[in-house]
């Protein structure tokens, strides 16, 4: 896909604002209907596909849950495996933990221990960044295997909330989204 073919998709009219959702004050950005649309479902996962070509990444790591929806497409258009990032207790075996915050509380994941080594190059997935918390909770459970987190992409992002300074703080990548609101 093109970067012209990027530019024409109308991701934006896709994507519905639910204001006072989870919490008074802050408007949730639902892509749902985004990735409920089968061309955009298909642009999302070709773009970043597209742009990630080629880099040598064995393994596309998504947030529980809609970075599991765009990160396991991702994974296979780029032949690399896929790690999901869950909510604690709902892996089976040894994992690592990290917690982060959010815009409106705090949380965290785990992989499973063994997903990755230190041969794998990985590109984080999720839908949305807004603060980073997710985004570097995500790139801290890679490196604690061992891999090298060779960037990150997101449908969306919350570019008003400074996601790039926060990540760039500890990760100097790449990142890479489809839309930015200011």
């Amino acid at each position: 896909m093109s970067e012209d073919y990027e530019a024409r998709f109308p991701y934006e009219n896709l994507i519905v604002d639910i204001p006072d959702y989870p919490e008074p004050g802050v408007i949730f950005k639902d892509v749902t209907p985004l990735i409920s649309d089968a061309q955009g479902l298909a642009s999302c996962v070709d773009a970043i596909s597209d742009h990630f070509l080629g880099r040598g990444i064995t393994k596309v790591i998504g947030s529980e849950a809609r970075g599991f929806l765009i990160g396991a497409p991702v994974a296979y258009r780029l032949g690399a495996g896929f790690v999901p990032a869950r909510k604690p207790g709902k892996l089976p075996r040894e994992v690592y933990t990290e917690s982060y915050a959010l815009e409106y509380g705090t949380d965290e994941l785990q992989i499973h221990a063994d997903s990755m080594t230190s041969d794998d190059k990985v590109l984080v997935i999720d839908d949305l960044i807004a603060t980073a918390g997710t985004a570097l909770a995500t790139a801290r459970l890679a490196e604690q295997t061992g891999a090298t987190v060779i960037g990150f992409a997101f449908i969306l992002e919350l570019a008003f909330l400074n996601p790039r300074e926060a990540l760039a703080k500890e990760y100097d990548r790449e990142i890479f989204s489809l839309v930015k609101v200011k």
